[in-house]
Formats: C-alpha cells, sequence, structure tokens
C-alpha cells in the first residue's frame, strides 16, 4: 500500500502525502516489529518513497535526532496536534527539536482525537505543551505556525498566508475584547501600559473562542459577519 501511494504522488506530484509518524511508543513498537529490517519508523517511509517536501507527518512527538534532520533534509511537514496529543497522552511535542533541526512545524486540530477545531485553542494547547517542555513559545512564533508559516509549508504561500499583494485575501477579524473577562484582562493591562500587540494576541490564545470572530473573509469577499459586532468599528 505504501509503494502504491508513492506511485499514485509520483503519476500526481502536486499531492500531498499526509499520514501519522511517531505518534506514541505501541505505535513506533508496532511499525518496527512489522518492518523489522527498518531501523526506524520514519525509514518504512523513506524505504517506500514517502518522505518527500510534499509530505506532512501528523504528530511526531518521538522523533530521534536521526529522524529530524532527515526530515528537515527531505523538505518534510511536521503537523503538530497538541489537542489530540492530550487528550490520547500520548506525549508532548519538542517544538525546541524541531526548530533547532531547523523542520517546517505547523499546528493542526486533528479530525480524529483533536477535540477543538479552534486554531486559537490548537494555539493555546501547543504553548502549554511547550511550556511543560520547558520551551516558552512565543504567540507570534504560534500564529505564524497557523498562517504564513504553514502556507510557506505547503507551497501555497504565493497564493494565501499573508497580506502580501497578489494574495487570495483569506483572513479573518477579531476582537480582542469579545468577552467579560478579556475586556477585564484589557482593563488591567492598560493600567500597568502593556496593552501592546503581543498581550492582545496572547489574549486571542490563551482565552479566545468563537466570539472574537468579528468577520470571516475568503478571496477578499465576506462570508461571514458577527451579529453583535460591527468591525468597522471594533476597537483593538
Amino acid at each position: 500500500q505504501l509503494i502504491s501511494a508513492a506511485r499514485l504522488h509520483e503519476e500526481y506530484p502536486d499531492t500531498y502525502i499526509q499520514t501519522h509518524l511517531s505518534e506514541n511508543r505501541n505505535e513506533i513498537d508496532s511499525v518496527l516489529e512489522l518492518s523489522p529490517e527498518c531501523s526506524d519508523y520514519l525509514e518504512v517511509y523513506e524505504r517506500a518513497g514517502l518522505v518527500t517536501e510534499r509530505s506532512v507527518f501528523g504528530h511526531c512527538i518521538h522523533l530521534s535526532d536521526s529522524e529530524c534532520r532527515r526530515m528537515a533534509e527531505a523538505g518534510a511537514i511536521i503537523a503538530q496536534c497538541p489537542t489530540s496529543n492530550l487528550f490520547l497522552g500520548s506525549g508532548l511535542f519538542d517544538m525546541q527539536q524541531a526548530n533547532r533541526i531547523n523542520i517546517q512545524t505547523t499546528l493542526a486540530t486533528d479530525v480524529g482525537a483533536g477535540t477543538s477545531f479552534s486554531l486559537f485553542r490548537t494555539m493555546g494547547e501547543s504553548y502549554k505543551v511547550q511550556q511543560l517542555n520547558g520551551y516558552p513559545m512565543s504567540v507570534f512564533e504560534s500564529l505564524y505556525k497557523c498562517t504564513r508559516g504553514t502556507a510557506k509549508a505547503l507551497k501555497l504561500d504565493d497564493k494565501i498566508g499573508s497580506f502580501d499583494q497578489g494574495r487570495d485575501a483569506d483572513f479573518i477579524v477579531v476582537d480582542c475584547t469579545a468577552t467579560p473577562s478579556q475586556q477585564m484582562r484589557k482593563e488591567y493591562l492598560e493600567r500597568k501600559g502593556k496593552w501592546n500587540l503581543e498581550n492582545k494576541l496572547f489574549g486571542i490564545q490563551t482565552l479566545g473562542d468563537d466570539r472574537n470572530i468579528v468577520a470571516t473573509y475568503v478571496a477578499g469577499n465576506p462570508v461571514y459577519q458577527s451579529d453583535t459586532c460591527n468591525h468597522q468599528k471594533t476597537g483593538m
């Protein structure tokens, strides 16, 4: 099946290859029992020709440095799925390792065991995972990995992921103070002189939900607008 998938990708090179990699210890043991000729999990995919710059590997929690280096050399992509990993107790993804070896890493929700499709929630859970790993990941890094970083990893940054001229203009408008707790947080930070962009985004990351989304645009066209807020008047 793996070889057949590789052949399909060769026939249709614009397609993506998406699969799991090193989600949990039991999975790794099972894969290596089935493939004793391989020294690690990644080699199973390498032998089948499935580690490419259009390969997206979900989870990747228990990778060795060797696997990380080979993925980086191939241009492969990691999709971290923090809500799923925490829900299943699979482990804590090591963003520092991925960054150190320069693997393209994105944030993902996971349709199976993920507990939310919200990227706000996903950013917040990823932050907590990295805190447990001793890496206080900045909100700017989180936001990048959800937006332009993902577009770049998927080779779509010439179309989406930024406000650069000629892009498709897929974006949301957010209200950073849409809930009572967020409004209280704003008032506190204003008194401290710290109501800046970083803290506004951090509040969205840690406290945000659908109530913060004022409007959604796809290809420059409005497809959603909140009934409770006029985004032309929304204060940031």
